[in-house]
């Protein structure tokens, strides 16, 4: 095992860099590619714990994970090196808290992923009590949380998803994204990877912010050209695991709307059963892409672009 740099102990368990595909129009890496090193470092993070083929085929068990809390930190734009650590929060009879943190080369954080975790059964999911030998190595991997991985802009308060297919129409909220998932979704258990919630939202989110971001730049011409978005904050449930050819359909709603930023909600739902695959909340601000930094809407532009946000609505 390699010991991690990082002042608060750990693991290392990834270590790359950003590539230009990974990349977006706004100059820098994609999130959702945040969570697919994630996934690949949480396999590094299972062999520290004494599972070195939790995520092989012939695996005799693995881990489930249940919800994702994101804080992206510091932008990684092409080239940027980075290194991810592992480490263990807590852990339970079958289930655990994990902490993944994501620096550049330089030592700045780049993103902080705290994981909760089931260990399962591959196949049907079940939980099952860890090994001792789980247990063990879990002593020497424990760790705190620092400050900047904490939820800040979004609640990591437990909770009970109203999600539905029927609440969605209830609630009006916007089809944003439909189809099907792919084998090329899939890990090797064939069930959807976690990466390809966040991946569906991005790609659609034009549906949702355009109308707004539309009316933003006509009032304020001098805009065009700067006006981007970044996203801080990042959680996501897992409900159920789809396969491959299992239908999605992504309902979204503002729960916030200020000239600063906005919060966003995202219901992944099962278009058979009307059931939720998984539910998301985001925290966005506005980029300035030439100025890479936080923008304000100009008080004379926003009131054309407001939305009718749902206080209510949650993941």
């Amino acid at each position: 095992m390699t010991v991690s740099p990082s002042p608060i102990g750990g693991l290392e368990i990834w270590r790359g860099s950003v590539a230009p595909w990974q990349c977006d129009q706004m100059g820098h890496m994609n999130v959702r590619f945040y969570l697919t090193i994630a996934a690949e470092g949480l396999a590094g993070l299972a062999a520290g714990l004494g599972m070195p083929r939790a995520f092989s085929p012939g695996a005799s068990s693995t881990l489930l994970v249940r919800e994702h809390h994101v804080r992206f930190l510091k932008e990684a734009r092409v080239g940027a090196g980075l290194v991810m650590t592992g480490g263990v929060l807590s852990m339970g009879e079958t289930d655990a808290v994990l902490l993944q943190l994501l620096y550049h080369a330089d030592g700045e954080p780049a993103a902080a992923v705290t994981a909760r975790v089931s260990h399962v059964t591959p196949q049907d999911l079940k939980p099952f009590p860890w090994p001792k030998s789980a247990r063990r190595l879990a002593e020497e991997l424990m760790v705190s949380a620092p400050d900047f991985s904490k939820p800040r802009g979004l609640s990591g308060d437990p909770v009970t998803t109203q999600a539905s297919l029927r609440a969605a129409d209830a609630l009006d909220l916007d089809v944003v994204a439909s189809g099907a998932v792919g084998p090329q979704d899939c890990d090797v258990f064939g069930r959807m990877q976690v990466d390809q919630v966040i991946a569906r939202i991005y790609s659609s989110i034009g549906h949702l912010f355009g109308p707004s971001e539309a009316a933003i730049l006509e009032a304020a011409p001098d805009l065009r050209g700067r006006l981007g978005g970044a996203v801080l904050e990042y959680r996501a449930l897992h409900h159920a695991w789809p396969h491959a050819g299992d239908r999605l359909q992504l309902r979204s709603g503002y729960r916030t709307s200020t000239p600063k930023n906005r919060t966003v909600v995202h219901w992944l739902l099962d278009p058979a059963s009307g059931q939720p695959w998984a539910t998301a909340e985001l925290f966005h601000v506005y980029l300035d892409l030439k100025a890479r930094k936080a923008l304000t809407i100009p008080e004379d532009a926003f009131p054309l672009a407001t939305v009718k946000p749902k206080p209510g609505l949650s993941v």
